[in-house]
Order: C-alpha cells, then sequence, then structure tokens
C-alpha cells in the first residue's frame, strides 16, 4: 500500500502507537490518533509526535473518523470487540496490527516467538546467540523495541528476532515468520478473551501465513501445542524434554541434541547458569532457532553457557537460615507456576494477586506434591484458597511483607520460599516489577 495521502487512523497512544504514528506520518499519511484518555495524561506520548502534522482525538472514539479512514492501525491494548472497530470492519475498513505493518518494511529473516510463558528468555537468549554469532540483530517486538522501530529505523539488519503476544497477532494479514515458536499454551488473558479456545486461536496465528519453506518450532511435549502442530503448513521442527526425537531437538541425561536433515550437534548442560525445567525448554527453542537459521553451534553454546536469568523470571534472592528465597513475579498464569514449582521441593509459595479469569486447578497435583505451606495475598486469595486450600497448610497475608515473614516462620532449614503468583498485580502493586521489589525488599529486611 502506498501511504502518501492516505487516511491513516492509529487506536491507542501507547509505545507502540506513538512509534506507528510516527513512521506513518513520516511516509506521507494523514495519520489521526485516538485514544480515551486526556491530553494531560498522554504529554510525554504527545511530546514524541510534536514534529509531525498528527490529527488528535482524545478522551473519546469518533466513530466517523473509524469509518473515513483507509486503514486502521490498532494498539496491541485495545481489544477486538471496541464497537467503532466491529463497524469499521463490518463497513470493510482495512483494519492491521503494528506487527502486520511493521513486517511489510522487513526484509530480513524474522523468528517470531510466543507461547503463555518464556517469550521474553526465550527471545532474549536468541537475540544474543545472533550478535555472538556476528549478526547485526534487532530485538523487540513485546519486549523492548516496538516492530516498526526497525522500519523506522532504515538500518539493514541480518537477522530479526520479536517476542510476540496473541495480541499483536489478533489483527495480522500477511504476517510471515520465517521460523515461528510456540512455547505451551495455558489458559491466560480470560479478561480478554470469551474462552481458552480463542486465546489458543489467537496464538495459533503466527503460524498462519508460514509455508512449507518456513520453520514451526513447537514443544512436544505440550499435548494442545502438538495437538495444533499437526495441521500446519510450515516445516514442523519439535523440542523435547520427554521424547528422543530423530528430527528436532531434545534433552536427555544431561545434554541437548539437536538433529536436522541427519545432521547431530550436541550441548552438555552441566554447566549451563540458566536454571530451571522451563528454562531448558527456552534454551532449546532458542538453539533450534539459531541453527535453523544458520548459526554456528560453537558460538551458539558458548552464548548458552554465559546467558544467566533475566530479573523477576525465578530469580534468587538471598539464603537467609539455611532457606533460599526465589522471587518469579512475571509468573502471572498458572501455566508458569507449573513450571516454577516443577523446579523445587520443600516449598512455602507465596501466590495471589489480581485474578485473570482461569482456573487454579492445574497447580493441584504439584501444590499436592511439593508445597509444604502456601501464603495466599491480594483479591484471588479467597478463590485460590477454594481450589487449592485442602491440599496443604494455607494462610493468609494482608501484605507482601506480612507473606514474607510468615514465610520465613513457617519454612524449615533446607526449604525454598517463592513468590510465583500465578495473578497479575494491579489489586496491590503497580506492575508485576514493584512486586518484585517488594518481595526482594521484604527477604532483605529477614
Amino acid at each position: 500500500m502506498e501511504y502518501t495521502d492516505k487516511n491513516i487512523l492509529v487506536v491507542g497512544l501507547a509505545k507502540t502507537g506513538v512509534a506507528c504514528a510516527r513512521f506513518l506520518a513520516s511516509k506521507g499519511a494523514r495519520v489521526t490518533v485516538t485514544d480515551m484518555r486526556s491530553e494531560a495524561i498522554l504529554e510525554n506520548q504527545l511530546a514524541e509526535l510534536a514534529k509531525f502534522k498528527i490529527n488528535l482525538e482524545l478522551e473519546r472514539h469518533d466513530e466517523a473518523t473509524f469509518l473515513a479512514s483507509d486503514l486502521i492501525v490498532v494498539s496491541p491494548g485495545v481489544p477486538m470487540d471496541l464497537p467503532q472497530l466491529v463497524s469499521a470492519k463490518l463497513a470493510g475498513r482495512e483494519i492491521i496490527s503494528e506487527i502486520e505493518l511493521a513486517s511489510r518494511f522487513i526484509d530480513a529473516p524474522l523468528a517470531a516467538i510466543t507461547g503463555t510463558n518464556g517469550k521474553t528468555t526465550t527471545t532474549t537468549i536468541l537475540g544474543a546467540i545472533f550478535k555472538h554469532n556476528g549478526y547485526h540483530t534487532f530485538v523487540g517486538g513485546n519486549i523492548g523495541n516496538p516492530l516498526i522501530e526497525l522500519a523506522e529505523s532504515h538500518q539493514i539488519f541480518d537477522q530479526v528476532v520479536a517476542e510476540i503476544s496473541s495480541f499483536q497477532l489478533e489483527w495480522i494479514t500477511s504476517f510471515r515468520p520465517t521460523v515461528a515458536v510456540l512455547l505451551n499454551l495455558s489458559e491466560d488473558h480470560l479478561d480478554r478473551y470469551p474462552d481458552y479456545q480463542a486465546y489458543i486461536d489467537a496464538k495459533l496465528r503466527i503460524f498462519e501465513n508460514q509455508t512449507e519453506d518456513d520453520f514451526a518450532v513447537v514443544n512436544r511435549d505440550d499435548l494442545l501445542v502438538w495437538q495444533h502442530a499437526q495441521g500446519l503448513k510450515a516445516t514442523v521442527f519439535p523440542f523435547s524434554r520427554k521424547f528422543e526425537l530423530e528430527e528436532g531437538i531434545f534433552y536427555k541425561d544431561g545434554v541437548i541434541t539437536y538433529r536436522h536433515e541427519g545432521h547431530e550437534e550436541c550441548f552438555p548442560t552441566a554447566a549451563i547458569r540458566l536454571q530451571g525445567v522451563h528454562n531448558l525448554e527456552n534454551i532449546m527453542a532458542a538453539v533450534a532457532c539459531a541453527l535453523l537459521l544458520g548459526c554456528r553451534p560453537d558460538e551458539t553454546f558458548e552464548t548458552i553457557l554465559c546467558f544467566e536469568a533475566l530479573h523477576h523470571r525465578m530469580e534468587f534472592v538471598r539464603e537467609v537460615n539455611g532457606v533460599c528465597y526465589y522471587e518469579d513475579s512475571k509468573a502471572t498464569n498458572v501455566g508458569s507456576v507449573e513450571k516454577a514449582l516443577e523446579s523445587f521441593a520443600d516449598i512455602t509459595l507465596i501466590a495471589g494477586g489480581k485474578d485473570k479469569g482461569g482456573s487454579y486447578a492445574p497447580l493441584a497435583p504439584l501444590v499436592k506434591e511439593r508445597v509444604r505451606h502456601l501464603i495466599l495475598i491480594g483479591e484471588a486469595a479467597e478463590r485460590m484458597k477454594q481450589e487449592l486450600g485442602g491440599l496443604t497448610d494455607t494462610r493468609r497475608a494482608a501484605t507482601m511483607e506480612d507473606a514474607v515473614r510468615l514465610a520465613a516462620q513457617v519454612t524449615a532449614t533446607g526449604g525454598t520460599v517463592l513468590m510465583s503468583p500465578a495473578c497479575s498485580s494491579f489489586d496491590m502493586f503497580r506492575d508485576y516489577e514493584e512486586r518484585a521489589l517488594r518481595f526482594i525488599a521484604a527477604v532483605k529486611e529477614l
């Protein structure tokens, strides 16, 4: 599409919307931005757009503007059922997401990574591998810089790595990764989607435009992922902790083995710093992408060996009186907490927060087997108590500080205190990062 003199509406003025508006204005489009927030609240965002001629429609969404647009670009935070979007779609207006817009200007191979959990770690590892292999690499998407900033920069990149959320996939039409990764599926964002299947369907769109020339890197051990991988057009390349694979990448007896078209590479895991079964899966997925896209095995393994855990993902805080404290504030859904519980035994689990609508029942077997004490906080505490409270010693705490002090009292030497909430943070904290910092501070006070 030629964008000069086209009427283009950007819906939502978070970081992605600002970048899209800036890019489209630089292409000569007549850009309007719409956001329900006020000019005062959006002061910083509007300052970034000050040098461009952009129409503002703030504190409202005008249906007439939607219907008069040649193209509508939707930010990830905007739900698909927004009435003005529904009307525009019925009227035949073209509606796309930021990643769709960006992909139309990207020539380099694109590795796109989605899944309920592990996206950020896998994306970051893969970006580090490419860079260590000497590739000029852009890493962004749902983390760091929006993908459209790559197009805006006019730089030539050898490789592009993007974390992709289900929200970003909702309005794609031709977005086509060279390698697409689906790490896992578990209930999440049921406050956004009508049901679990709608969320799964959104995730699966990452494969929608791939051909047999592309790769789909998928989790062989996740029954839902593997079930949906069977009908893909792309070449399926599985990873597994449980099965030895003739074609794919798998873990067995302390070694990660990569097999592709008769070629084999082996990577012993003993010296890898990144711990946890979930990180083993993240590493395998990243290595698969890297080797499929031409990275050298030696440099790839060197990167893996040196990689440390990202902040707020199973991060060791300190040891007090023989008890280790771990902070896992990014674990905002049940699937993520399952992986964390698989990594320890004799656990005091601090969980709870703002409920996201899914069931906590999948945690039951691990809570029964590994959680000695369950300490619940936040709005979801009562529902979590109903679903899990009968399985172990369960207590309530009013604040994060109270929860940490209580955990220190009840946890025996040799145990692990794990803050892995299975909920979002917005009932008690600004975001997951503030929740993490409050936990860390409370542990340091012990």
